[in-house]
């Protein structure tokens, strides 16, 4: 195999990241080019992504690789984050800055459908668990409120396909990030029009769903003389971050559950067609779409973004970094005190350290003292939720799951890799750290004809990336702190 580069965008909620990766002989090479922080931005008190600002730092990437490393890589790939959009008008303008998940619009929302469309129907025709973040609830929102920008729409496009139509000046929804929106029946396999009939929803705005590995189309002459790049094709690979984490997962076989671990924690298992029944309703899974004709059937679990927020909390008093924090957490030992990451109380709160305070003396815990102790109790519950979560796996999926594989920037947290072989008394298996730009550049091979299949993917990511190993140890607290969860949390 010839030495290639490939381009990756790997967008986060916290950051952008601009990686180039050099395949030679079966083994990849990541070269990080840009990096820069991505963050919510506070507008009238609704809160926005800043697109035209992460384009810019996109071109400035670009602009880097041309003149440090190739003209002409073989191809560019976008990922993001799921579920958020937003809309042209009819001379192909972006109208106004793209909403966050986060935003408080959606509030009650879900409810509401459920009154047109029972939960249980959803869930039959969508395969997806419920947030109140969806798109379809998003879109609801609008509808509801009669926005005005739905009246001059002619196309909606989610994260990754804005910038792939900034880069190329054509529109196409690739299916893993389609498949965040609770808009598409992944059975039927198109977007679902019982849900946009009944809600009153403008599927004229919807575009055609390819598959991944799809080349979308070549860089425009305008980004081609403002980076210096030649008309590099773009792909549309995995361009769902979760979809492309765990395309990088390092395991060849069957019986591991994956965990990508980032600002969000989402834990599940690999199945070929959808598993929808009664199960998945109960528990509240999703069955998202992945690389290569796979479904991710996993669970969405607020994550690493409670640390975060903590940190963003206190840094206004004193700088403290996240190593530092988790050092702290570590010095603290065991505590105990149990919280549920997943409950409405902590997905976006004025104050996180307040909003831990609050939850445990609703529940009769001991509030943590220290920060060393709040960040502890973060790890600790969220070892609980994963142990939880693969309970709920196993039921659904009918197999014993021998072993986690943990990948993406959360895989670095070697409390938190401990803390979960300990809750779960299973091995746990660490890295890469860059999963999701790897994934999304060996998807690039795929579409470009480099690669053929899942199992090539990952035979490069063994060759190329050591995990490290985590071997439980065994401790009678963890039963207890498990039965706590039970009792403060409906989950």
């Amino acid at each position: 195999m010839a030495c290639d580069y490939y381009l990756a965008f790997d967008l986060g909620a916290g950051s952008i990241r601009v990686i180039l990766g050099r395949l030679d002989k079966g083994r990849l090479e990541i070269i990080p080019l840009h990096t820069a922080p991505n963050e919510i931005i506070n507008i009238g008190g609704s809160l926005h992504w800043n697109v035209l600002g992460i384009y810019r730092e996109m071109l400035r990437g670009m602009a880097l690789c041309a003149a440090d490393y190739t003209k002409s890589p073989v191809s560019i790939g976008v990922d993001t984050w799921g579920i958020d959009f937003g809309l042209l008008d009819s001379w192909g303008n972006l109208i106004g800055a793209p909403y966050s998940y986060r935003d408080r619009r959606t509030r009650g929302v879900m409810e509401e459908v459920f009154q047109i469309i029972p939960r249980a129907r959803l869930h039959e025709i969508t395969g997806l668990e419920f947030r109140p973040i969806h798109t379809i609830f998003q879109l609801y929102s609008m509808v509801r409120a009669k926005s005005p920008q739905l009246e001059i729409a002619t196309d909606l496009l989610f994260m990754p396909d804005i910038f792939n139509y900034f880069l190329t000046g054509n529109i196409k929804s690739e299916f893993t990030e389609v498949t965040t929106s609770q808009l598409y029946n992944p059975r039927a396999g198109s977007w679902e029009e019982e849900i946009f009939d009944k809600l009153g929803l403008p599927e004229h705005l919807m575009q055609e769903i390819v598959p991944p590995e799809t080349v979308i189309g070549h860089l425009a002459e305008n980004v081609r003389a403002q980076t210096g790049l030649k008309a590099v094709p773009v792909v549309a690979g995995a361009s769902h971050d979760t979809a492309a984490a765990v395309a990088a997962v390092p395991v060849l076989g069957d019986n591991f559950a994956f965990l990508s671990s980032g600002t969000w924690s989402l834990m599940g298992i690999e199945s070929k067609t959808p598993i929808i029944n009664e199960k998945s309703l109960k528990y509240n899974i999703a069955n998202q779409g992945g690389a290569c004709q796979t479904f991710m059937v996993l669970k969405n679990i607020n994550g690493l973004w409670l640390l975060e927020e903590c940190r963003r909390k206190w840094s206004k008093a004193q700088q403290c970094s996240t190593g530092e924090l988790v050092q702290l957490a570590e010095d603290s030992g065991f505590v105990g005190t149990v919280i549920d990451p997943d409950q409405p109380d902590f997905l976006a709160p004025e104050s996180m350290p307040e909003a831990i305070e609050r939850f445990c003396r609703r529940t009769d815990q001991p509030v943590p003292s220290s920060m060393g102790q709040y960040i502890r109790v973060i790890l600790e519950s969220l070892a609980l939720v994963y142990r939880r979560t693969l309970e709920k796996l196993e039921d659904l999926g009918g197999a014993k799951i021998e072993r986690i594989h943990i990948v993406g920037g959360g895989s670095q947290n070697k409390l938190l890799n401990q803390l979960t072989a300990d809750a779960t008394g299973l091995p746990v298996y660490a890295g890469p750290a860059e999963a999701t730009s790897i994934g999304n550049i060996l998807m690039q091979t795929v579409a470009m004809g480099r690669l053929a299949s899942l199992k090539d993917l990952r035979e490069i990511v063994l060759n190329s990336f050591k995990p490290a190993r985590f071997q439980p140890q065994p401790d009678s607290r963890w039963d207890r702190a498990y039965k706590m969860l039970r009792q403060v949390s409906s989950g």
